[in-house]
């Protein structure tokens, strides 16, 4: 039987909450604080954590930092609820340690959708690690792509420009060299991930109806507006992107279309000149339109692309453009959408993925 921690300062959220799950076959455990529930955490190791983050005693956050730190604890599903949207979204959740996000007030349906598609994915997660370790022990130089080793290398050579020239620099120019290697650790920060993201769906394959959930309008918002946020911020073009969403109900999971988004608009950043429009629009359809008014790709760049969804991962030279995109489109696959890539020295490249209106048959 597996269990589920709840914690909520709501007596009686954990009252409903608690009965739903333990009629459904969970073994259900409750604290009213997040100093508790770490505490019982530690003691009883759940394989899901479901919490509400902003509780009075203000130590939600806490237990996030406690359970990612925590060796016994970090691989374990963490699940935040909260009605504060304002102060907690769906990317800054998972930046915190977060694996999904329920927006109170939460319906006992999105509730049972979601415990079951976390504990299925942490499932299917432990095979493919444990299928990484194996190949990693057999051949980790064919299997570690050439692609990471670009940006730490970057890394690699800042910091020896400081050793060896400290006493040289300026504050301003010490300054410059650590937001470049801030930059550049979270460029491959976010390759790993994609990366891993990418190994992860395959395995998944014969689970992808029980992962997607119908998201609601307000979530899809959210999760448009998060992935948006984190590339202008990062590109640098705030100014230039201009977003539009139409009331819809899609297809997806929050951390999927967030990072969906993301992808595509930062490869339309990387496509266009600073100073120049980059347009995301959803319709009322669940049709997702990103679009630029840059160079175009060219058709080696495309079928560069193309050869990311048939190829072996472990050996390509991977670069932020192929492996964001192929994501987008496995991503896209999987709650069953489609995607359609146009792009011309003209009119610059259009993505469209189209989301389905209901759920995908298990």
């Amino acid at each position: 039987m597996q269990t589920i921690l709840l914690i909520d300062d709501d007596a009686a959220i954990r009252s409903i909450f608690g009965t739903v799950l333990r009629d459904h076959g969970y073994r259900v455990l409750e604290a009213a604080s997040g100093a508790a529930g770490y505490a019982i955490a530690q003691e009883q190791i759940p394989d899901l954590i479901l919490t509400d983050i902003a509780m009075p005693d203000g130590d939600g956050e806490a237990l996030l930092r406690n359970i990612r730190q925590n060796p016994d604890l970090s691989d374990k599903q963490v699940v935040l609820m909260t009605g504060q949207l304002h102060a907690v979204s769906p990317r800054k959740g998972m930046e915190q340690g977060a694996d999904d996000f329920l927006s109170k007030p939460v319906s006992i349906e999105a509730l049972l959708k979601c415990v079951e598609a976390r504990l299925s994915r942490a499932h299917i997660r432990g095979e493919v690690e444990d299928r990484m370790l194996d190949q990693l022990r057999s051949s980790l130089h064919s299997t570690v792509p050439y692609g990471f080793f670009t940006p730490l290398g970057g890394i690699i050579g800042l910091i020896q420009i400081l050793r060896s020239d400290l006493k040289k620099l300026s504050t301003d120019e010490i300054q410059s060299i650590l937001t470049d290697m801030d930059n550049t650790a979270n460029r491959l920060h976010r390759r790993l991930r994609n990366y891993l993201l990418l190994l992860d769906l395959p395995a998944a394959s014969q689970e992808e109806g029980r992962l997607v959930q119908m998201l609601t309008p307000r979530e899809v918002r959210e999760s448009i507006l998060s992935g948006v946020k984190a590339t202008a911020v990062r590109t640098q073009r705030p100014k230039d992107v201009q977003v539009e969403v139409d009331d819809c109900s899609i297809a997806s999971t929050p951390t999927d279309l967030s990072v969906m988004v993301e992808e595509l608009v930062d490869n339309a950043c990387n496509f266009s000149r600073r100073g120049t429009p980059v347009k995301v629009r959803l319709d009322k359809n669940g049709a997702l339109t990103v679009i630029d008014a840059g160079r175009g790709m060219a058709p080696d760049e495309i079928k560069r692309l193309a050869a990311f969804r048939t190829s072996d991962l472990g050996r390509q030279d991977m670069g932020s453009m192929g492996l964001g995109l192929a994501l987008v489109d496995k991503l896209a696959a999987k709650c069953g959408a489609r995607v359609k890539l146009t792009s011309s020295e003209i009119q610059g490249t259009q993505v469209e993925i189209v989301f389905a209106k209901e759920l995908p048959e298990a």
